[in-house]
């Protein structure tokens, strides 16, 4: 009994101590920001001036400045003084974030295409994106972004986007296609909340103006050949984001979560339910290599219709399939790629990859067995490479080569898909 009544009261007296020990933090500086605005960096941390060391804290931060544009790496150290407070070095390596965007392509008429822009990811040092694109395919297209997820506070922000898009698209008829020009001019407004360091929701109203003008091809008496809708489409995106990211390797669990309701008058559309999730899985494999996978599936409201949203294309689900080869009214897809790094210099990474896209659809009109025939399942493989310059925010150069290995005698046996980022 008398151990116990010992043993109790050393326990107390350690405790004591320890907690008495608990360090103040005196002061946080922020190395290495030249381009970036320290304070604002400051302000988004969770260790601030004034609390208590918190490694959790610490940790969190980290995470946090290495999701930003702006930041190619961060990492801190703790310096204790002689009284009961610390001072907080956090040093970070910036990226650069005056982006230009150049894509050159050839459509399916043999028009050369070009797609221009330029994006700054840090504007005013403040991690807001203003920027636009000018493309050529054809026809004209621009569209300006802006987007400040601190604009209002910590955790508020904004988007704003403006779009004025045209391209030639093919549009189905059971077997037979026509071609029809789509022109989508589009006013968008969202409001950006972040609960905490994992979940964000953007919520907000778009509205758009669609217009198709029949081109070639088959007709049907059942479809104009020329369409001008007013719509307005009320979207909200959910994101719960547990990745962490070092340099060119990413490793952890993401979910997005979208779900848009269209609305329109007019005697050819009804109004429409669109909701799709992504999800996303990334494990680090040894030093070199990275296992990344990339599931999606969404539904929409089942009309018997060739606008159906969701499309089948080589530069958004599948690579090698080609360009807008089909649409349907609900999408199953897995993206899985093995990436291995062959070289890896400060400012330069190139990577390999093997991938396998799968993807399955609900036809327009069609049921949940649509997804399971297989006419409508389509598998790719191939090989890539990827060039990656660790100092530009997102400057990953993409090549890969898919080639079908199931259905090879209906649509695309494979080809070659550029890019600009990881496709995932």
């Amino acid at each position: 009994m008398k151990c116990n009544i010992l043993f109790f009261l050393l326990f107390l007296s350690g405790s004591s101590v320890v907690f008495s020990q608990e360090k103040m933090v005196d002061e946080v500086t922020l190395k290495g920001a030249k381009k970036t605005n320290a304070s604002f960096l400051k302000k988004l941390l969770y260790t601030q001036k004034g609390a208590a060391l918190d490694s959790i804290k610490l940790q969190k931060d980290l995470v946090l400045l290495r999701r930003l544009p702006a930041v190619s790496y961060a990492d801190y150290q703790v310096i204790y003084s002689q009284k009961e407070s610390c001072t907080v070095f956090i040093t970070i390596e910036e990226n650069f974030t005056l982006i230009p965007e150049v894509n050159v392509w050839t459509t399916t008429n043999n028009v050369f295409s070009y797609k221009l822009g330029l994006y700054e990811y840090n504007f005013l040092g403040k991690n807001i994106t203003l920027g636009g694109f000018y493309q050529y395919n054809g026809f004209d297209s621009y569209g300006i972004n802006f987007k400040a997820p601190q604009l209002f506070s910590k955790t508020w922000g904004l988007a704003i986007n403006h779009q004025n898009w045209k391209s030639e698209e093919p549009l189905y008829f059971g077997n037979q296609t026509a071609n029809y020009l789509y022109n989508n001019i589009s006013f968008e407004v969202l409001g950006i909340h972040q609960f905490n360091l994992k979940n964000q929701i953007n919520f907000g109203v778009n509205l758009f103006k669609e217009k198709y003008q029949y081109l070639s091809g088959v007709t049907d008496p059942t479809i104009p050949q020329n369409l001008d809708l007013d719509k307005a489409l009320l979207k909200a995106v959910y994101s719960y984001d547990d990745l962490t990211y070092f340099y060119q390797y990413t490793e952890g669990f993401k979910s997005n979560l979208y779900v848009q309701y269209v609305l329109t008058e007019n005697d050819f559309q009804n109004d429409f339910f669109i909701a799709w999730n992504d999800f996303f899985y990334y494990k680090r494999i040894h030093n070199k290599g990275n296992w990344a996978n990339r599931v999606r599936f969404g539904l929409s409201s089942n009309q018997e219709t060739p606008f159906a949203p969701f499309a089948l294309d080589n530069n958004v689900n599948l690579r090698g399939v080609g360009i807008l080869v089909d649409r349907g009214t609900g999408s199953f897809v897995w993206n899985t790629e093995y990436r291995h790094t062959i070289y890896d210099k400060k400012w330069l990474a190139i990577q390999t990859n093997v991938f396998t896209d799968l993807g399955a659809w609900r036809n327009p009109g069609g049921a949940l067995s649509d997804f399971f025939q297989n006419k409508n399942l389509k598998i790719y493989s191939g090989v890539g490479l990827r060039f990656i310059t660790k100092k530009i925010y997102n400057a990953t150069f993409r090549v890969d080569y898919g080639l079908s290995v199931l259905n090879r005698k209906n649509g695309s046996k494979g080809g070659l898909v550029f890019g600009i980022g990881q496709y995932f």
